[in-house]
Order: C-alpha cells, then sequence, then structure tokens
C-alpha cells in the first residue's frame, strides 16, 4: 500500500508510476544507477542503457521534471533525482491451457515506481518566512 510521506515541500516534486507491468527486481536493476544523479546524467544514462525497462522509467523522469517546472518553476539543470523506488504490485494471474484439459498458472509481476527530484536552488524557492527563520537563527561565535 502506497502512504503518504513527509516532504519538502518547496524543493521537490514527484512523479509515480503504478501498476507497471514488469518485474520489480528488473525496474529495480535500472533505478540503482539513475538514483542520486543529476537530471540531465540520469536521461544520458537512460537514453544508452540496453534494457527493456528503462522506456517507463525514462517516462516517469520526464515527468517528474516536467511537474518540477510547471507547478513550481524549477530549473531542469538544477535538478537531481534524490529519491527513486521501486514497490511491488499486484500480480495478475492467467491460465493457459495444457494438454488433457489441464490449465497451467501463468504469473505476470507488476510493479509502483516512483521518481521524486530536487532542486539545488534551495534559497531561491523558500518563500520569505522561511528565509527569515534561517537569518535569525543567533550565530555562537567562540574565541
Amino acid at each position: 500500500m502506497i502512504t503518504k510521506r513527509k516532504r519538502k515541500p518547496f524543493i521537490e516534486e514527484n512523479a509515480i508510476g503504478q501498476y507497471i507491468r514488469m518485474s520489480p527486481h528488473k525496474a529495480r536493476r535500472i533505478i540503482d544507477q539513475i538514483r542520486g544523479r543529476s537530471y540531465e546524467t540520469a536521461l544520458m544514462i537512460l537514453d544508452f542503457i540496453p534494457y527493456r525497462a528503462r522506456h517507463p522509467i525514462l517516462k516517469l523522469v520526464y515527468s517528474a521534471a516536467s511537474n518540477g517546472n510547471h507547478n513550481k518553476d524549477f530549473d531542469k539543470t538544477s535538478l537531481f533525482i534524490s529519491k527513486a523506488e521501486v514497490n511491488e504490485g499486484t500480480t495478475i494471474k492467467r491460465l493457459k491451457p495444457r494438454a488433457r484439459g489441464r490449465s497451467y498458472l501463468i504469473k505476470r509481476p507488476t510493479c509502483h515506481i516512483t521518481i521524486v527530484v530536487e532542486t539545488l536552488d534551495e534559497y531561491e524557492i523558500l518563500p520569505f518566512w522561511y528565509q527569515e527563520q534561517e537569518s535569525r537563527k543567533k550565530k555562537f561565535i567562540f574565541f
């Protein structure tokens, strides 16, 4: 079950893909390579990686960056992938007919992929009341 989590509302944006028809193990193999990278580097990696599972992940990375650009005016060059996770979804079950009237169960796994991008320009994105609180903090000077 996907639960809501605490977010940094001013510096991050996300994209969620649910019930994607691929094995979570195969999707994790690609997600592990782009986690923590900048947006442009992640796109370059996903363009040249030779796995079929890269296509829905590439669409989600594009979507997360576009969400940040449209909703919060993030610059796409200053984005990086702060969190990328793959969760197991429901398993689709199908019956395949076999000899002598029997049937075998075919299991088709699905997964849920979450991509979270953050901006590096933290101070410019925060509202004025957050910026004032940071400047009001007492600074201790030790001699």
